[in-house]
């Protein structure tokens, strides 16, 4: 019997993930923002393929080549928002598109949330 985690296998697990955060410090001296960057490590992001459909989508509607799925555990609070760095498998990739969030008890498991994310650097092939 494999042991379950609020019905999920206790195996499926997430990874630790740095989310950046940008912040408004001031304003410089034409008026425009100052900000500060900082990097806030999130644990247990479940990290997938997006699915045939999302990448279709996520081309036709933002023009954007999806790379990977990140499920946000529940309870999380910090800001999943299109334009934001995430850093994990030792490379960055920004957030693209809307946070799309379940209702807590009506989605099993963990986790709650879905980001897209496209890679930043396009790779030689």
């Amino acid at each position: 019997m494999i042991p379950t985690y609020d019905g999920v296998p206790a195996w499926l697990h997430g990874i630790t993930v740095s989310l950046q955060s940008v912040t408004q410090t001031g304003t410089d001296t034409f008026g425009m923002p100052e900000e500060t960057e900082t990097w806030t490590d999130i644990p247990d992001v479940l990290v997938g393929q997006p699915t045939d459909a999302e990448q279709t989508e996520a081309l036709d509607f933002f023009g954007k080549r999806a790379v990977y799925s990140l499920g946000i555990p529940k309870g999380d609070t910090h800001e999943w928002r299109a334009g934001l760095h995430v850093r994990f498998f030792g490379e960055e990739f920004r957030i693209f598109g809307h946070t799309v969030q379940g209702i807590d008890d009506m989605v099993p498991g963990p986790w709650n949330k879905k980001v897209m994310v496209e890679s930043i650097v396009e790779r030689e092939n």
